[in-house]
């Protein structure tokens, strides 16, 4: 007696649901080679994704949710493929990534500093505390300078 493997296959539909990228994004990232092409059904030609497909797509889906570039996404499958030769350019995409990051919490921790500066301007404005008043808004007026910076960058 012979076992057969039975192998799981999804839709596009399901492989959006399952992985949180919408159909779109799935069948754009096929085309502009983020991911391999996508297996078609012999009868419909519909996309038919398998648990690899899924798996692959579930690291871009985590890999895009961090904000990575899709030029980013693209040699990161790509160096995925070759495997341990590839390490080193994987690590140093994933250093410049986390160096991104890094800014970007450091900015928006600097918006969020003027934003509490401004809301205690305006709670000194209404408790009638000029002096108060004064001193936050030297405050963010230097830090609207430093937002400045931050922009530009």
């Amino acid at each position: 007696m012979s076992t057969t493997t039975t192998r799981t296959t999804y839709s596009i539909k399901d492989a959006a649901m399952l992985t949180g990228l919408p159909a779109s994004t799935l069948r754009y990232y096929e085309s502009i080679g983020v991911i391999g092409p996508i297996r078609r059904g012999e009868t419909s030609s519909h996309r038919v994704y398998s648990e690899e497909d899924l798996d692959l797509l579930t690291w871009v889906a985590c890999l895009s949710a961090t904000g990575m570039s899709v030029d980013d996404m693209r040699s990161y499958v790509a160096n995925g493929a070759l495997g341990p030769s590839a390490a080193a350019n994987q690590v140093a995409l994933l250093v410049e990534q986390e160096r991104r990051l890094a800014l970007e919490a450091e900015q928006i921790a600097l918006r969020a500093r003027y934003v509490r500066i401004k809301i205690a301007y305006w709670q000194a404005v209404e408790a009638g505390d000029t002096a108060r008043a004064d001193e936050l808004s030297d405050q963010a007026r230097a830090l609207a300078d430093d937002l400045k910076k931050v922009r530009k960058n």
